[in-house]
Order: structure tokens, then C-alpha cells, then sequence
């Protein structure tokens, strides 16, 4: 997938291992469980089912998105933004290209693990059509929160 440009300041493209040092630096500003380099390096590189989409603002990268699509199941791996870019919407336009991109490459389904406690993040969700599915217990290993799995058909 080429570069695409979306609503004037905003542009989507395929990650490469070269955007690896920015999408860490993204991760360890958004979670207490980030992801570490060679994750992500390894997932770029050599998983053939995974894919991540970075979200370019005013030239700068804003924020990224990963997803395993296998069969006909996209599964999204992280979804982040770097903190001074929330709450323009920007997060709400990544997640939506991801959901096309996914649909486009055969997946019916999409499917999130997300902290029981992000509200923020399950309101987005919901608004863009996920349903709670169930719950994971005692999944994130920071504090034994619990995961909701949301789904979504695409």
C-alpha cells in the first residue's frame, strides 16, 4: 500500500523497520506495558500476517497502528498516538484506516483486547462499531487488569 492522503494534513503508509525507533518511542509514552524494539522489528520483518499503518500529521509521524490479519480475522496488535496529538481525532482517522486497509485485504471480522479502565479508548471503539465480546482475566501483566475483547465485522 502507497502513501495516502486523507484530509489535507493527515497521511497513512505502511511502517517499515526504519520506523521502528519512532513507533517505540510512541509505545513507552503510551502504555505501562510497552512493547520493546525487537517486537516490533520482528513483526515488520518477518510475520507475514502482520501489517502497521503510521499516521503522518503536519509531516510528522503522529501515531501508529498494528494488526495481524490471518484468514479472514484482523486482530489489532497496538493502537497509539504520542500524547500531544490526542484528542484531535486522529486516533479515531488511524483506526478507521486500518479497518478499510484490513477489510481490503479479506479480513470480515476485527477483534482488540483493551484495558477494562480505558474509557477514552472503549468509547472510540463503540462509536466506530466494536461490541464487547468478553473479558481476559488477570491479562495485563502490570497490575492484573482485566481485557475486554471487542469485535467488530467490517
Amino acid at each position: 500500500m502507497e502513501s495516502c492522503q486523507d484530509r489535507g494534513a493527515i497521511t497513512y503508509r505502511v511502517a517499515t523497520e526504519a520506523d521502528v525507533e519512532q513507533i517505540v518511542k510512541i509505545e513507552n509514552q503510551a502504555f505501562t506495558v510497552p512493547w520493546p524494539a525487537e517486537a516490533f522489528y520482528q513483526d515488520i520483518l518477518t510475520n507475514r500476517f502482520a501489517l502497521y499503518l503510521l499516521l503522518e500529521y503536519e509531516g510528522k509521524v503522529a501515531g501508529y497502528c498494528g494488526v495481524w490479519i490471518v484468514i479472514d480475522e484482523a486482530h489489532i496488535t497496538n493502537i497509539a498516538l504520542f500524547p500531544e496529538y490526542r484528542g484531535k481525532r486522529l486516533g479515531q482517522n488511524l483506526l478507521k484506516k486500518m479497518m478499510s486497509t484490513a477489510k481490503e485485504a479479506g479480513a470480515e471480522t476485527m477483534t482488540l483486547e483493551v484495558r477494562v479502565t480505558n474509557f477514552p479508548a472503549k468509547s472510540l471503539y463503540k462509536k466506530l462499531g466494536f461490541q464487547e465480546g468478553g473479558i481476559r482475566k488477570n491479562y495485563y501483566t502490570d497490575n492484573q487488569e482485566d481485557a475486554l475483547v471487542m469485535w467488530v465485522n467490517l
